[in-house]
This record gives structure tokens, C-alpha cells and sequence, in this order.
């Protein structure tokens, strides 16, 4: 019998149905639950062929590890399936906003950074296979269930990559401490990935290039830097801030 594990909230499980649904091995959901959002996912896994579930809230509790499961918690295979950009772009019904990870090789900065694009309703976080940490065991601690909830891809050639996500609409900002613009001066209101790289090193240089701008997260203190996960905090909220203050 393959090793299993528990994944929970609708996004995750949604995009595990769609793009992965042979990994899913049963849906566990409130019995309370009768909204849209509910029916569409009971609906997705009928289709899948799934086995569903409806229990009461403490056993969900129990499995996600968090009462914060959104009602919903689905067991599936532990082994990690390789997931790719266009996986992640072709469901969504917002502009992007996806954050890219260039030579970050520590784990804890790994989770960190994807607990951060949790919060701020990232899409994916994507980074190079070289020069970058893996979704390790740590990793996955640190980020606090939020590798379950937001998609990390790993891509062979980053600049490639990039230059792929300008073919699509989604302008590429890179982080960097020199950039003339900072942060807020930037439209983030658009499909858009925040760039940013390893704290001290920074980013490549063909990554650098390869950005449609660069803008550098203001600082008043007396520290040059920040780690690469409050930086990505920093950066993603504020493109959120500025698409919620459009509406």
C-alpha cells in the first residue's frame, strides 16, 4: 500500500483533483458544508472517481493537525508528483502572482518564504533545481502546512522560465537593493512574479537581466538587508495591498 498524507483546505485540494487526481485516495468533508464551493468539490472528485467522506469537524481537526482546514481534508500519496508552471497558471481566476526563489539553498528560508506565499495568496513559488534547497522534511516543518497549499516548482533554466512568464502577461520585478524604484512605486495590479534572491548574494545576473524592472524594498534602519523570507512578506503584500485597494 502506498505511504499517504493528509493535505487540507479547497485550493490545495482542488488543484490536486485537477492536475494529480490518480494521487488522491479519499476526501474527507464537513457534513455541514453545503455551499457552492462544497458542491464543486464534491462534484470534481465524483468525477476523479474519489472516495468522499462526510464527517464532523473534530475529525478533521484530527487529521489536518489545525482546526484551520476550511472543512475539507483529503488523504493522498506521499510521493511528490513534479509539478509545472503551466499546472498552476492555467487554473487561476485572478492575475498571477507567483514568487521566485533564485539560490536559496537554506530550508528553513525555504518554508519560511512558503509560509509567507501562503499568506499572501501566492500561486506557486518557483526556483532553479541548482543552486536551491529542495522540499526537505525541514522545509516542510517550517512551512507550517503551507507546502501542501501553495505549489513549489522547480525549473531547470530560470531565465527561461522567466521569459516564459513575459510570454504569458506576467511581469517579472526583481528584488534588488541598487534598483532606482522602490517597491510602492511599482503597478503590482497585474499578473506579476516577485524575483528575489539569497540574502548577501542577491540575484544572478542573467536572472537580473532577464527582469522586466528591478525595486528595492526601502530601508530607514541601519541593517543593508533583510532574509529572503521578510523580504518575500514584504513584497507580496504589498501587491496585494495595491489589488485590493483596487478592487
Amino acid at each position: 500500500m502506498a505511504e499517504s498524507r493528509y493535505i487540507h483546505g479547497f485550493h490545495a485540494i482542488s488543484a490536486k483533483l485537477r492536475h494529480d487526481p490518480e494521487a488522491v485516495f479519499e476526501v474527507f468533508i464537513d457534513a455541514k458544508r453545503a455551499d457552492a464551493r462544497a458542491k464543486d468539490l464534491i462534484a470534481r472528485a465524483e468525477v476523479a472517481g474519489v472516495r468522499l467522506h462526510p464527517v464532523d469537524g473534530a475529525r478533521l481537526d484530527g487529521m489536518a493537525g489545525t482546526h484551520r482546514h476550511q472543512g475539507v481534508v483529503a488523504r493522498i500519496d506521499a510521493r511528490q508528483r513534479a509539478l509545472k508552471v503551466e499546472d498552476v497558471l492555467e487554473g487561476l481566476t485572478e492575475p498571477a502572482l507567483i514568487l521566485v526563489l533564485d539560490g536559496v539553498t537554506d530550508p528553513h528560508n525555504l518554508g519560511a518564504a512558503l509560509r509567507v506565499a501562503d499568506g499572501a495568496g501566492a500561486h506557486a513559488v518557483v526556483a532553479p533545481k541548482d543552486r536551491s534547497v529542495g522540499l526537505n522534511a525541514t522545509a516542510i516543518k517550517v512551512a507550517s502546512g503551507a507546502a501542501d497549499t501553495v505549489p513549489y516548482i522547480t525549473v531547470t533554466n530560470l531565465a527561461r522560465t522567466l521569459r516564459e512568464f513575459q510570454d504569458a502577461g506576467i511581469w517579472c520585478i526583481g528584488a534588488a537593493g541598487e534598483a532606482e524604484k522602490d517597491l510602492y512605486a511599482v503597478d503590482q495590479r497585474g499578473a506579476i512574479a516577485w524575483v528575489l534572491g539569497a540574502e548577501g548574494d542577491g540575484l544572478r545576473r542573467l536572472t537580473r537581466e532577464t527582469c522586466d524592472v528591478l525595486a528595492r524594498i526601502p530601508m530607514y534602519g541601519s541593517v543593508e538587508s533583510l532574509n529572503v523570507s521578510v523580504a518575500s512578506g514584504i513584497c507580496l503584500f504589498e501587491a496585494r495591498r495595491q489589488r485590493v485597494i483596487a478592487g
